[in-house]
């Protein structure tokens, strides 16, 4: 056994979906609540899929956790970014200079923050803050070859899984994840590409903000890539070796932390494209993790709409954003415990002396 299947295996193993009893048990409860049925609408669904994943009733309030993964791209080198590459390791630097957006937003919502590099392609030389788990100084050019060898793709999954694993030791129920590197829109079009069967023009957006002539060459890229590397084709790829071959290490180490965190019965909330195209692949890897994730929102990439779908998932925002960061996710998670808050403090009809309906 190889060192990529019995990582794999370790992550996966025993992921269950969530509590159906408990979903129900959640339902029946918040049908008692001082308020007609269902009228407090999606929330009741996101209290219900919260309560089934953790078994509880959340006495305590909410631990969060925001996971920001950054990586290099070497498709980079084939124009398909309107920033430089250096851009990854300078906003690294900002993160911990507490400059960011998802800083601000971490911050105000009472959310850890932690900057994970596991592919930066400059060394830190153990600056204070930053979790080091670099992999690889970046993937290499994925028009040309594979992104990653099955030893880095193995090495970025166990940075996930032991990400998640320190989340739970720190006793947090709530994770978000994010990402910073320039040139991931174009892996997560590929990969959305080669997980939904559609077409580069359909999955491949503008990124940071790409003018006409670019997005067309970015198109054209994201189109080469897949035609190399699957003949066009996905459907018979395993999920593995669509992440192996166009993801990148930050989206291989987002893959690992929602398997594990899937595996711990953590709460998931996902950002915007990138971290949607990491948790598109756990789902294809282990299919019961779908039940571990909310959509914080949903961003103007159309290869995110294009994955939302796929996935089943219903997102809790739409603000028009393309950040990334995790900044979505973040804005996402007052509204989730809004709707635990709802679920363990309203009062039932019968507590409160108050008549139902007749």
């Amino acid at each position: 056994m190889n060192s990529l299947t019995q990582q794999l295996d370790s992550i996966t193993h025993g992921i269950e979906l969530p509590s159906e009893l408990w979903r129900q048990k959640a339902r029946a409860h918040l049908d008692t609540l001082t308020k007609p049925l269902g009228s407090l609408g999606r929330l009741e669904d996101l209290a219900a899929q919260i309560v089934a994943i953790r078994e509880e009733k959340f006495s305590e309030p909410i631990s969060k956790g925001v996971y920001v993964f950054a990586a290099d791209h070497g498709i980079t080198a084939e124009g398909v970014s309107a920033y430089p590459r250096e851009v990854t390791h300078q906003m690294v630097l900002n993160f911990l200079a507490q400059g960011a957006a998802v800083n601000v937003l971490a911050r105000l919502h009472h959310a850890e923050l932690r900057i994970v590099d596991v592919g930066v392609d400059t060394e830190f030389n153990d600056i204070p803050g930053l979790l080091h788990h670099k992999v690889a100084r970046g993937t290499r050019n994925m028009l040309h070859e594979a992104a990653m060898t099955d030893e880095q793709l193995a090495q970025a999954l166990a940075v996930g899984a032991e990400i998640a694993a320190n989340a739970v030791a720190a006793g947090q129920t709530m994770i978000a994840i994010g990402e910073m590197g320039i040139g991931n829109t174009t892996s997560a079009s590929a990969i959305t590409c080669a997980l939904t069967g559609s077409a580069a023009a359909e999955a491949t957006g503008r990124g940071t903000g790409l003018n006409p002539e670019a997005h067309t060459r970015k198109v054209n890229v994201v189109q080469a890539v897949v035609e190399k590397h699957f003949g066009g084709s996905a459907a018979n790829a395993s999920p593995l070796e669509v992440l192996r071959c166009v993801g990148g290490l930050e989206i291989a180490a987002m893959a690992g932390m929602v398997l594990a965190a899937a595996q711990h019965k953590l709460v998931i909330v996902i950002d915007g494209f990138i971290s949607t195209a990491a948790a598109a692949i756990a789902v294809a890897i282990a299919p019961n993790t779908q039940g571990y994730l909310i959509a914080g929102h949903q961003s103007e990439e159309p290869g995110h709409r294009l994955l939302l779908q796929h996935l089943n998932l219903v997102p809790v925002l739409s603000l028009h954003m393309r950040l990334g960061e995790g900044t979505g996710a973040v804005l996402a998670m007052p509204i989730l415990e809004s709707a635990v808050a709802l679920y363990t403090q309203m009062a039932t009809f019968t507590s409160a002396g108050v008549s139902g309906a007749a």
